[in-house]
């Protein structure tokens, strides 16, 4: 499968999220969407991006944005990482991986000499048509909050 470019067509989705019920990439039709992946919740690197996503959020929805972040972790996890963290953005549960291989971000990793299938860093910014305005890869997380931030208000 080629790997999702900006103009493209937003894989939709819907997934278990943290709190109960469900999230779905074209309930939010006609609004911009953040939708993040990262690899594992109450990691460090993964803390502080939800942290910092979190801190951010009212000036998110001022923008009109929504932000969705989404790892393959359970949504127990996520409920126990939300709760620890007092998050309040949106967490999506991908345990079969469907929407992480859809959106090219379920990878070969490599640590140490090891290599092990993963999640890459990365996020993409949605625009109100539903087609992709902008990809963050391999992300690094100082400032990364704030980036995608001054992407959505160029909107």
């Amino acid at each position: 499968m080629a790997e999702l470019a900006v103009g493209d067509q937003a894989p939709d989705f819907t997934l278990p999220r943290d709190g109960g019920g469900s999230v779905s990439l074209s309930a939010f039709g006609g609004k911009p969407v953040v939708l993040y992946f990262y690899p594992k919740d109450d990691t460090s690197g993964c803390t502080a991006e939800a942290i910092a996503f979190t801190e951010l959020a009212d000036e998110f929805a001022k923008a009109g944005a929504e932000i969705i972040g989404m790892s393959p972790d359970s949504v127990k996890s996520h409920d126990k990482f939300a709760g620890r963290h007092n998050l309040s953005i949106t967490l999506a549960s991908d345990e079969e991986k469907t929407v992480l291989s859809a959106y090219g971000v379920w990878k070969e990793k490599s640590m140490y000499g090891r290599t092990y299938m993963g999640v890459e860093r990365t996020t993409f910014l949605i625009d109100r048509a539903g087609r992709i305005a902008a990809i963050w890869r391999k992300v690094k997380v100082p400032g990364h909050a704030e980036a995608v931030l001054n992407a959505v208000r160029a909107l």
